[in-house]
C-alpha cells in the first residue's frame, strides 16, 4: 500500500542521508566549485554550516543520491519534461544570487504531491504535485521555495545546532521509518515513527524543521515575485496543498507530514504577496503542455493514459485548449493506438509549427506505430526548424539507430554534445552510435562519459580504462582518455587516486565509506 502524504523536505532529506558520513562525501561525482556569496537582503548563516558540510561535499551527496533514484527508476527521464522544468528552475534560480552554486532540477514519476531539495542544488519535484499546479506561477512557487532550502543551506544548518552523534542517531531511525513506508511496510514502521515522534531530539528537530520552512517561503516569494511570477502563486498552492492534505488519509506520525500547511501559513503567505507588485502572467505554451505529458507520463501501470481524458471527445460545441488535445493525443499513442492519434497531432503541428512538443510527439506516434521512415522525416524537418534542440536532436538521434544509421546518429549526437549541456540519454545514445559504428574505443569513452552524468565518479574511471586498453584504440584515442582520466582523478581521495596510479580497478563506493578510506 502506498501512503498519501508530503513528506517533510528537511526530514526526508536526512532520513535519506543516514547512510552517509557529514563529513565522508561522495566519490560518486566530480565537486563543483564553492558557492558564492548570499544576496545581502537573506541572513547570515554564518560558519557553522560549514563545519558540517563543504558546498563540495553537499553536492557529492546530492548527486550521489539522485545516483540512486535515477538507478531505480524513479525519475521521469523524458528530454522535452527535463528541458522545461530546468528552463523553468534556472529562471527563479539566477534571482537567489547564489553565485557558482548550479542548481539541478528533475521530476520524479511518483503520483503523490511532494517536492524536496536536496544538498548541492538538486530540486526534485513530484509528477503528482506537478499536475496539481492550477498555474505556472503555483509550480515556480513550489521551486523557489526549495531553491530557498538549499540557498538557505538548511540542512547543514539544522545538523549544527545539535550534536552530531545525536543528530546521526535521529537521522537513522527517521530512515528506517522512511525506508519502512517506501516498501510498503506495515506496523513496524510505523511503530517506529510513533517511537521516534515521542523523543526530544525528534521534537527538536521538528521545531527547527518548521523555522525552516518558515524562512524558505519568505526568500522563496521574493524569488518568485525577482523571476516575473505572481506571488500569490505560493498561497493560492499552499491552499491545493492543505485540501490534499485533508482529503488524504495517512498513517505517518504528524511530525514527518511534510509543509505542514496551516490557515496561518496561507494568510502569512497571501499577505506577504501583497507587499509586491501586482502580477497577472499568462501561463507560457510550454507550461500547459509539460503538465499534460506528465500526466500522461506517470499514469501507474495497470491504468489507460486517457482516463484523465474521458471528457474530451470530438464534437464538443466548445473547442479544446489545444494543451488538450496534446494531452489525449500522446494518452491515445501510449495506450496503444498511436494511428488514432497522428491525425490530431498533425493538425496540431500544422496550425502551430512553431510548438515543439508537436513535432516529437507526431514523430512518437509513428514510431510507435511502426512508421520509421515517416517519424525520420518528421524529426528531419524539425531539426531544420529547431537546430540542436535536446528533444528534437535525442529523438532523431534514437530514430536514426533503428534505422540503422548510426554514422548518421553519430554526428548529430555528437554535434549536440559538443555545443549544449548532455543528459545521461543523449551520452547513451552517443555510446550506441559509435558502437553501432564498430568503434569500441569511442564507444567505451562515451560509456564512461554517462557514468560520470549519472554520478558514478569510480566506474567511470574503471570504463575509461577499459576504452584504453581496446586494442583499436589510435594514438589520438589514448591521448584524450589519458586526459580525461586524470582530470576527473583529481576528484578522488589519495587513496582512490593510488589505485589509478597503479592500474588497479577503483571499487564502488559504499555507504559510509564514500571516499574509499
Amino acid at each position: 500500500m502506498r501512503y498519501a502524504p508530503i513528506l517533510s523536505t528537511s526530514l526526508l532529506l536526512c532520513a535519506t542521508l543516514a547512510a552517509f558520513s557529514p563529513s565522508a562525501g561522495w566519490a560518486g561525482a566530480a565537486e563543483p566549485p564553492g558557492s558564492g556569496s548570499h544576496a545581502n537582503d537573506l541572513p547570515d548563516i554564518g560558519t557553522p554550516a560549514d563545519q558540517i558540510f563543504t558546498a563540495g561535499e553537499e553536492y557529492s551527496i546530492g548527486s550521489s543520491i539522485v545516483r540512486q533514484l535515477r538507478d531505480s527508476g524513479e525519475i521521469l527521464e523524458d528530454p522535452e519534461l527535463t528541458d522545461y522544468i530546468q528552463q523553468l528552475g534556472q529562471r527563479l534560480a539566477v534571482q537567489a544570487h547564489e553565485g557558482n552554486l548550479k542548481f539541478h532540477f528533475f521530476i520524479m514519476k511518483d503520483t503523490d504531491l511532494n517536492a524536496f531539495a536536496l544538498p548541492g542544488g538538486f530540486i526534485g519535484i513530484n509528477a503528482g504535485l506537478v499536475t496539481s499546479t492550477a498555474n505556472e506561477s503555483e509550480l515556480a512557487g513550489v521551486l523557489a521555495h526549495e531553491i530557498s532550502h538549499v540557498t538557505q543551506r538548511h540542512l547543514a544548518r539544522s545538523i549544527a545546532a545539535q550534536t552530531k552523534n545525536a543528530t546521526m542517531t535521529t537521522l537513522g531511525m527517521l530512515a528506517a521509518v522512511l525506508i519502512g513506508v517506501a516498501a510498503g511496510g506495515g506496523g513496524d514502521a510505523v511503530q517506529g515513527a510513533v517511537a521516534v515522534s515521542q523523543g526530544v531530539a525528534a521534537q527538536q528537530r521538528l521545531n527547527y524543521s518548521r523555522a525552516n520552512e518558515a524562512e524558505a517561503d519568505r526568500v522563496g516569494m521574493g524569488v518568485l515575485a525577482s523571476a516575473g511570477y505572481d506571488p500569490n502563486g505560493m498561497a493560492t498552492f499552499f491552499e491545493t496543498m492543505g485540501r490534499q492534505t485533508t482529503l488524504g488519509a495517512s498513517r505517518i506520525p504528524e511530525f514527518l507530514l511534510t509543509h505542514p500547511v496551516t490557515t496561518n501559513r496561507i494568510a502569512e503567505a497571501k499577505d506577504r504577496a501583497q507587499q509586491y507588485s501586482t502580477v497577472r502572467p499568462v501561463d507560457s505554451m510550454g507550461y500547459q503542455l509539460a503538465r499534460e505529458r506528465v500526466r500522461v507520463l506517470s499514469t501507474p501501470d495497470g491504468r489507460d493514459a486517457r482516463e484523465p481524458y474521458a471528457d474530451a471527445v470530438a464534437g464538443q460545441d466548445v473547442p479544446l485548449p489545444a494543451a488538450r488535445r496534446y494531452g489525449r493525443a500522446i494518452a491515445t499513442t501510449a495506450a496503444g493506438d498511436p494511428a488514432a492519434a497522428i491525425a490530431a497531432l498533425r493538425e496540431l503541428r500544422t496550425a502551430h509549427p512553431e510548438v515543439i512538443p508537436y513535432h516529437t510527439a507526431l514523430a512518437e506516434a509513428y514510431l510507435k506505430a511502426g512508421e520509421t521512415p515517416a517519424a525520420r522525416r518528421t524529426l528531419s524537418e524539425a531539426m531544420t526548424l529547431f537546430p540542436r534542440n535536446v528533444a528534437v536532436t535525442v529523438l532523431y538521434g534514437d530514430t536514426l539507430l533503428r534505422s540503422n544509421e548510426p554514422a548518421e546518429a553519430h554526428r548529430v549526437l555528437l554535434d549536440l554534445f559538443n555545443n549544449v549541456p548532455a543528459t545521461p540519454l543523449q551520452i547513451r545514445l552517443l555510446a550506441q552510435a559509435a558502437s553501432g559504428q564498430g568503434d569500441a574505443p569511442e564507444a567505451n569513452y562515451y560509456a564512461a562519459e554517462y557514468l560520470l552524468a549519472v554520478g558514478d565518479l569510480n566506474r567511470a574511471i574503471n570504463q575509461l580504462n577499459r576504452a584504453l586498453a581496446t586494442a583499436s584504440i589510435s594514438e589520438l584515442q589514448t591521448a584524450r582518455f589519458t586526459a580525461r582520466r586524470e582530470e576527473l582523478k583529481e576528484f578522488l581521495t589519495p587513496k582512490l587516486q593510488g589505485y589509478v596510479d597503479r592500474g588497479e580497478p577503483l571499487p564502488e563506493p559504499e555507504y559510509g565509506d564514500a571516499r574509499g578510506r
